[in-house]
């Protein structure tokens, strides 16, 4: 018999997309997404919410909504290479945005959404839903204690 129980591949990648989220450049919030293949062998593609590439580590503005920095189901769909037709499942600390839950759409091939907070605003969750996305809600234990975390590189 093992000593300590596996934790599922659900809970692994929800716990990869808050350790990404610890990435994040956003004063308002940082949050995570890890996209894989439906059978978890397979890490797609990752992204967390922050500036563009070459420019400042920080937010543009203060106005929730208007920060400027990208979201990470953005940055993520930016890094998935992977075909369309490929059937995939995504992590994200928090439910989506509208506008993110569009770009999974032209992602192709999701076919589940799990997410752990729920976001501010929830019009992306019948978005998805109609588009024939599940969604589920996923707390890990790992959840709070990585959003608390603050961490240091280390040389």
């Amino acid at each position: 018999m093992d000593k300590h129980p596996r934790p599922s591949f659900e809970v692994l990648y929800m716990t990869l997309a808050f350790g990404l989220a610890q990435r994040s450049t956003c004063r308002r919030l940082s949050v995570g997404t890890v996209i894989t293949t439906t059978d978890y062998r397979q890490v797609l593609a990752v992204g967390y919410n922050g500036n563009a590439t070459g420019l400042a580590n920080h937010c543009d503005s203060d106005t929730p909504g208007s920060c400027g920095c990208l979201h990470s189901e953005e940055n993520a769909c930016i890094n998935c290479q992977t075909p369309r037709s490929t059937p995939k499942v995504v992590f994200v600390t928090h439910l989506p945005c509208v506008m993110c839950a569009k770009r999974l759409l032209n992602l192709g091939g999701v076919q589940r959404i799990y997410y752990s907070q729920e976001y501010r605003i929830a019009a992306a969750r019948e978005l998805l839903e109609q588009n024939g996305i599940e969604m589920q809600r996923l707390h890990t234990p790992a959840s709070e204690v990585l959003q608390s975390m603050k961490w240091d590189v280390v040389d």
